[in-house]
């Protein structure tokens, strides 16, 4: 029983007409799924992904209108990269960046990769890494009709990054429990900060890694807009999250138990530096109610919320 990598990474939004421009005019994802907070459905919770949603190719956004915005600190995931095919989409990213006036840096390396960080509209901390070396879990594919050039486009996401106080706290979970392998560190880019630790699972690779950063003199987050909810990783299907779960349980993490999404099964629990972990099935998928052309174009809703159609439309503001 092993993890596949990373499922999908959801984030937070004060405004969904913004992130939706930026995320598919911008970057050129594909909104595969527009529905709901399912714990809250008044509001809205988005889907970017691939050409199908493919699973480790999903970042999504809950949005909740006047939310502050995000502050820093320790106690968050504090990055996350998306994947590009090579070296040369990096220099393609890095000049539409600066055309359309994107907050980015310079390309640099981080783990052996040439990667270009930037900022979305709310302050998000993106990364976008070169698969150019990668040898571990296949990247998705581009969605044709993209404003994005097919050979440029996002590929799924890459390593996240978690900034937690006490380090060993957290990557005990994630070799212990979660049966993470270390695969090496990096040195950080803030002078007398531990390395970057890198830990991978699955076929390893971009799409499984987990980066964990020490940084014992931040104030916890606050989390905002432009920040991180959760990140979710990859169980091949029901009876294997099943064991997952009892396993997570004997080892003595508070737990949602089985949580039926509709799209994919999940779990959900904190690791001991109070970052949310989720476990997700890698279907039924997107297309379960929608057919896979026209995924995203109509508010979708699982069938525990269908008879609320009505009153869940009147409150949401079209996209």
């Amino acid at each position: 029983m092993e993890l596949k990598g990373i499922h999908h990474v959801s984030a937070m939004t004060a405004n969904a007409a913004q992130n939706l421009d930026f995320y598919t005019n911008t970057l050129g994802m594909r909104l595969v799924k527009k529905t709901v907070n399912q714990d809250d459905p008044s509001v809205y919770h988005l889907f970017y992904g691939d050409e199908k949603g493919n699973p480790g190719t999903e970042l999504t956004f809950f949005e909740i209108p006047m939310m502050a915005r995000h502050r820093e600190g320790v106690c968050s995931i504090s990055a996350t990269s998306l994947r590009v095919a090579d070296d040369a989409a990096l220099e393609y990213w890095k000049n539409r960046f600066a055309i359309l006036g994107i907050e980015h840096d310079n390309i640099k390396e981080r783990s052996n990769r040439k990667t270009l960080a930037f900022r979305d509209p709310e302050g998000q901390h993106l990364i976008l890494v070169s698969d150019e070396n990668n040898n571990g879990v296949a990247g998705g594919v581009p969605w044709k009709k993209s404003s994005v050039p097919e050979e440029k486009g996002i590929l799924g996401l890459g390593p996240v990054q978690l900034t937690v106080r006490y380090a060993e706290r957290t990557t005990k979970v994630l070799t212990e429990l979660l049966g993470f392998r270390e695969r090496g560190s990096y040195p950080s880019h803030l002078d007398g900060q531990p390395d970057i630790l890198i830990f991978e699972t699955g076929e390893g690779g971009t799409g499984s890694e987990i980066h964990v950063e020490e940084r014992k003199e931040l104030p916890p987050e606050r989390l905002g807009r432009g920040g991180v909810h959760h990140v979710a990783f990859r169980v091949e299907d029901e009876a294997e999250l099943r064991t997952w779960i009892d396993r997570i349980t004997k080892a003595g993490f508070q737990n949602t138990g089985f949580v039926d999404r509709f799209y994919f099964r999940s779990l959900y629990f904190r690791e001991p530096n109070g970052i949310l972990f989720e476990l997700a099935t890698d279907g039924p998928g997107f297309d379960t109610d929608e057919p896979l052309e026209h995924l995203g174009e109509s508010l979708a809703l699982p069938p525990f919320l269908e008879p609320k159609r009505a009153e869940i439309e009147a409150k949401l503001k079209p996209l």
